[in-house]
């Protein structure tokens, strides 16, 4: 979810349209985890020019969404036990400090609108549209960042739930299933009654059940 601004944003340089549609093919899983990349490739791939691909490929390299192998190429991280320990290592503080914060600091409005998304993902699709899940998840957690009003954890939030969605989005299209849907209804109620304490919990008890699904399938 992007930040409110007072003025204008300037028109967005080539470089940042390439690591936005880049990006975004590495999260939602377009770009296979394991896959073996070059620059030439991915700029044909996106429809880009290699200079701006490249400067893009710098930046996701930072993020670790992207390994650059000097003279080889690069590769999309695979998913496995160690990439999901790791990023659940962060997740786990990051978020439940964020779930403090957003306790004390929530008004009103911001209370009505993530109670309304929290009740929209929760409805479990009979079609078994998982894939909405996912995208519903990423908005509440990242609308849960921007609560916290800090924006060094706003941030570092949205790095971790780049990787998470991407955990996600993949184990969605190898074992979908209704039961891996993880309620946010505990964190709802800790938020409506401005509990630091509840909430922290509710939120490492909201990670770690994702946790412990994604572990028992890639361990």
């Amino acid at each position: 979810m992007s930040n409110q601004r007072l003025t204008p944003e300037p028109p967005s340089r080539a470089s940042d349209q390439a690591y936005d549609a880049i990006r975004d093919a590495i999260v939602q899983v377009k770009l296979w985890p394991g896959s073996a990349w070059d620059e030439k490739s991915i700029a044909q791939e996106m429809g880009m020019g290699r200079t701006p691909v490249r400067e893009a490929l710098l930046r996701l390299a930072m993020e670790g969404l992207v390994t650059i192998l000097p003279r080889r190429g690069l590769l999309i991280p695979a998913i496995g036990f160690p990439e999901i320990q790791a990023v659940y290592e962060a997740r786990t503080p990051i978020e439940c400090g964020i779930a403090r914060l957003a306790a004390v600091r929530v008004d009103q409005h911001e209370l009505s609108s993530i109670a309304a998304l929290i009740e929209e993902a929760e409805i479990i699709d009979p079609d078994g549209a998982f894939e909405r899940y996912v995208s519903m998840d990423q908005i509440i957690h990242r609308r849960l960042a921007a609560m916290s009003h800090n924006p060094f954890l706003i941030d570092a939030a949205g790095r971790v739930l780049d990787h998470n969605e991407r955990f996600w989005r993949y184990y969605f299209r190898e074992h979908a299933g209704a039961d891996a849907i993880v309620s946010h209804k505990a964190l709802l109620a800790a938020l409506k009654a401005h509990d630091a304490d509840a909430a922290e919990l509710a939120m490492k008890d909201h990670v770690e059940a994702s946790r412990v699904l994604l572990h028992a399938v890639f361990r």
